[in-house]
């Protein structure tokens, strides 16, 4: 089915943050579209108020008469939804196109201009980024990102009249090998969710795969000194990048109160006084990533700075709780030893003679047991590390698989203790922290609001 044939599509699961935006960007382009969730929820509320058909009965008859035509009906799933599931089984049953979610983003991107992002780190700030110049700029663009952004307060950005596509192309489950990209950008190639691949050498054969997606006349965009063996088209342009080498890189970085700006070096055109809405030091390299693909595209300098200088970030991604002379505290989302290293340079270049500690939540089973050195020498930077039980996900435990593997491995010097979940709370009471950042990508994050709540009374 292509983009073209498509006049009503079917969300089954379409409660998912994920789901939820694709079904608005139909929505806006005119396309009926309805669905079935399990339970409603404030999501559900506000998608039955913009127009979207939403029952909550596993039933087929409660599906609309207009997406029940196989040839011009599109159904959309998410994994979480069982083999079983009655209205699943009855499309799959009757010739109907079915599609996960990384599917369908994957033909978005044979319709449109897809701009995307990939690598191990720095996809989500790097799209996010991207799309804020591009929709601020006379290109305007939709976007799918992997993250709610602060400008915008949504993961998803929707345009009337852009053709282009900005989707943060994730690795994991090798979902990005659905996308066909007009360019993208690769961050990183660091080995990761070796559940998955298995192996570093399987890993980067992923990523050399996606880079034979690009389409004709396209470009990718990678960062220096990666692994990767790009295998790109003939026609596909390759454009290096880095923070201090490569076709776009920055010059004349200036780092002081609290403000990052500096010059970003193009083979297209020279940009002057670029100021980072979010002054932190690891957005220097996503600016030069996401900025080399807008200029790629047609943004003017005037655009790029403007975007820049407005970008004010994700949420969980180097996210300021509290910043002010008594306490600084702040969430992010870092989970691989690479993200955990970028985080504890900025935050130790941002606050060089203060006492900074980490409350660190391991994401895997998995990960800990292949990176747990890693991690201990990333953590290493800092003053301080407590360390919380591994949050699993998806994973089973692995017997001598838990967090004081990393512990056992923190360099002499650094203060270190072990807790629990439960026992974080009362530990933010009972302590008087100078620089507190939380880290990992489990549910530690979900006490962040009851943290602040705890720091800023303590003023």
């Amino acid at each position: 089915m292509t983009f073209k044939d498509i006049k009503a599509v079917y969300f089954i699961g379409a409660g998912g943050i994920g789901m939820s935006a694709l079904a608005r960007f139909f929505m806006h382009k005119g396309i009926v579209v309805a669905g079935y969730d399990k339970t409603p929820s404030e999501l559900t509320k506000r998608l039955e108020k913009e127009g979207m058909l939403i029952h909550y009965e596993e039933n087929v008859s409660e599906i609309p008469h207009v997406c029940k035509n196989p040839s011009t009906t599109l159904v959309v799933y998410t994994p979480a939804v069982p083999a079983e599931h009655a209205e699943l089984q009855y499309f799959r049953n009757n010739g109907f196109e079915v599609q996960k979610r990384a599917q369908l983003l994957g033909t978005l991107t044979e319709a449109h201009h897809g701009l995307c992002v990939a690598g191990t780190h720095g996809k989500t700030t790097t799209s996010a980024m991207c799309a804020h110049i591009m929709h601020q700029s006379q290109l305007d663009c939709n976007a799918f990102l992997g993250g709610i952004t602060k400008n915008y307060g949504t993961n998803y950005i929707l345009a009337d009249k852009s053709d282009y596509i900005v989707i943060e192309a994730d690795e994991y489950d090798r979902s990005f090998h659905w996308l066909r990209p007009w360019m993208t950008v690769v961050t990183a190639t660091d080995p990761d969710h070796l559940d998955i691949y298995g192996t570093k050498e399987a890993y980067l054969e992923g990523f050399a795969h996606y880079t034979e997606l690009i389409k004709e006349g396209g470009a990718l965009i990678v960062h220096t000194g990666l692994e990767l063996v790009p295998r790109t088209k003939d026609s596909v342009r390759t454009y290096t990048y880095s923070c201090d080498e490569g076709d776009f890189h920055a010059e004349n970085i200036k780092i002081g109160n609290g403000e990052i700006s500096f010059d970003l070096h193009s083979p297209i055109e020279d940009v002057k006084g670029i100021e980072l809405g979010q002054p932190v030091s690891i957005n220097i390299e996503n600016g030069i990533a996401a900025m080399a693909m807008a200029q790629l595209c047609g943004c003017s300098a005037e655009e790029l700075r403007y975007g820049m200088k407005t970008f004010h970030g994700v949420e969980r991604r180097f996210d300021f709780k509290i910043k002010d002379d008594r306490h600084v505290f702040l969430s992010d989302y870092a989970h691989h030893p690479n993200e955990i290293y970028q985080s504890a340079k900025s935050i130790r270049e941002l606050y060089q003679d203060r006492k900074i500690t980490a409350i660190f939540q391991p994401h895997l089973y998995t990960r800990t047991r292949d990176f747990y050195r890693e991690f201990a020498q990333a953590l290493s930077q800092l003053d301080e590390v407590i360390l919380c039980d591994i949050y699993p996900a998806r994973e089973e435990p692995i017997p001598g698989v838990t967090s004081k593997l990393i512990y056992d491995c923190l360099a002499p010097g650094v203060e270190k203790s072990m807790t629990t979940m439960d026992d974080v709370i009362p530990l933010v009471k009972s302590r008087d922290f100078d620089v507190l950042i939380v880290l990992g990508a489990g549910d530690l994050d979900t006490l962040v609001p009851q943290m602040t709540k705890i720091l800023e009374n303590k003023k």
